[in-house]
């Protein structure tokens, strides 16, 4: 009974932690999107000039800049540049997260940028989300969870003699030995 009631508990940990994993997906995507925009802002004078002197091409600005003998352009060369790099980086970021549920779930995991991934968790709030998708991750973390718990268990129970049958022995049958 004890172990039913573990069972239980375990799937239930399960669907909670599954239902997370869409709403820190979501904050994800609209952080992203809220830097990305942020980050067009930042450069919308710089690309205004650059379409004006250098045909939209905001490396060659960062190159004249460079190549200025003053040190105040010079100086903005390494601001703009780092803007730049910014927005490009957040520019792949909304990319990869325009894909399929799987793929968006695969780059939050494993490819996204590290210091937007942290500012994310610093600043999720956890959630239960009712939504199709939040209950599709939460039964399949939660089947998962306990399907994978129960395999360990048992295994180690197997591999200490626990779960493993023996054979009883075979009762002879009483014989009488008449003298």
């Amino acid at each position: 009974m004890l172990r039913s009631y573990l069972r239980l508990v375990l799937f239930a940990i399960g669907l909670l932690v599954g239902v997370q994993v869409p709403g820190v997906i979501n904050d994800y995507s609209q952080r992203v999107e809220a830097h990305r925009l942020e980050a067009q802002q930042s450069l919308r004078g710089f690309s205004e000039t650059a379409q004006r002197f250098f045909n939209g091409d905001l490396q060659a600005l960062v190159a004249h800049y460079r190549a200025s003998e003053d040190p105040v352009f010079r100086s903005d060369a390494a601001s703009i540049g780092a803007l730049l790099a910014r927005n490009q980086l957040l520019e792949r970021e909304w990319l990869a997260l325009q894909g399929p549920w799987y793929a968006k779930a695969w780059h939050v995991v494993a490819k996204a940028d590290p210091q937007l991934r942290q500012e994310t968790l610093n600043g999720y709030s956890y959630q239960v989300l009712l939504a199709p998708e939040a209950i599709a991750w939460g039964i399949a973390c939660a089947l998962l969870l306990a399907w994978v718990v129960e395999c360990i268990v048992l295994f180690i129970g197997w591999t200490l003699w626990f779960g493993r049958r023996r054979a009883k022995p075979v009762a002879e049958p009483l014989v009488r030995r008449e003298r």
